[in-house]
């Protein structure tokens, strides 16, 4: 039994990275397509389409080569637009490399995009 669907999103996509399959089948989720949304919009993953099973649905992602890691963050830190900074050094390999994904009131971003639009939030994982 799963209990933590991102978790699970994070682990399917590092292990499919690892042994280097062109797709994956992860859980389906709001938060989890709106991290898939940024991370093809950063160009960590290709396309993505939803599998309706009858239940909660699954998402097809295709791999493209790009994730050295990633993966969920808990617990959940709740970060204000000062700190992004401390926690890039503690889970990104250098600052500037790699996102941080927040939730923030304006939805599910990278931490440049919460920058930029000057909001904190709740860091859900990480992937460079």
């Amino acid at each position: 039994m799963k209990h933590d669907s991102l978790s699970d999103m994070f682990t399917i996509l590092m292990n499919t990275e690892t042994v280097g399959k062109i797709s994956c089948i992860v859980p389906s989720s709001k938060v989890i397509k709106e991290i898939l949304k940024t991370m093809q919009k950063k160009g960590y993953i290709g396309n993505f389409e939803l599998i309706d099973d009858g239940k909660g649905g699954k998402f097809r992602v295709e791999m493209v080569g790009k994730i050295n890691k990633c993966g969920v963050i808990k617990p959940r830190h709740a970060v204000g637009l000062r700190s992004f900074i401390n926690w890039e050094k503690r889970y990104l390999p250098a600052i500037g490399m790699g996102e941080l994904f927040v939730s923030t009131p304006g939805g599910v971003m990278s931490h440049r995009d919460a920058t930029e639009q000057k909001s904190g939030g709740v860091l859900l994982g990480y992937i460079y």
